[in-house]
């Protein structure tokens, strides 16, 4: 498996233009030779959207730019990440699209609430593993914080996945990258 990672620079707020980045990348990607494309979290509507979350418009606006960038994405799975609102509660998600569809969609589960982190304000945490087959391997999919918690990849784990991808929209920081190294070889 061919795996390309987008990093893109998503505007908060600006589906149109996440949404043309998202298609560029997935272009780009396509061309070289990836079957698997994975965005930022929250990469289609930009990483932190803060009170945009609280706008139905906005929400709604989120769920057609997804379902549009779906139809334009064929040949290659991409990992994209975009809130959802469902059964009257708001999850950071991230969706598995392929061939024109929306075949799967993950709910964070660990949501950060310190630091430049207010998750715990908007979303509601998920609660179930996801795992799907890309390539003949069971992928885990799990979001940002999740990787810095034992639970989500263990859920993973146990639901079959091979391999656990990590979709994340962290602020940088430089003394992190050992830290971060070691935390995924334990998971």
């Amino acid at each position: 498996m061919k795996l390309a990672i987008a990093q893109i620079n998503s505007a908060v707020g600006d589906l149109k233009a996440n949404a043309a980045k998202i298609l560029a990348a997935t272009q780009s990607a396509k061309l070289q030779g990836a079957s698997l494309l994975v965005t930022p979290e929250l990469g289609l509507c930009g990483y932190p959207p803060e009170d945009l979350l609280l706008r139905t418009d906005f929400l709604l606006a989120c769920d057609t730019a997804l379902h549009d960038l779906a139809t334009q994405i064929q040949g290659i799975t991409v990992l994209v990440g975009h809130p959802v609102h469902q059964n009257g509660a708001l999850y950071n998600a991230a969706s598995v699209i392929k061939n024109g569809h929306v075949l799967h969609t993950y709910f964070k589960q660990a949501l950060p609430n310190h630091t430049v982190f207010d998750e715990v304000r908007y979303f509601t945490a998920g609660r179930d593993a996801l795992v799907f087959e890309h390539d003949n391997i069971q992928i885990g999919l799990v979001i940002c914080a999740d990787v810095w918690e034992p639970e989500p990849a263990w859920q993973a784990k146990l639901a079959g996945a091979e391999l656990i991808i990590s979709m994340t929209a962290s602020p940088f920081n430089f003394y992190k990258q050992t830290t971060r190294y070691e935390v995924l070889k334990e998971r």
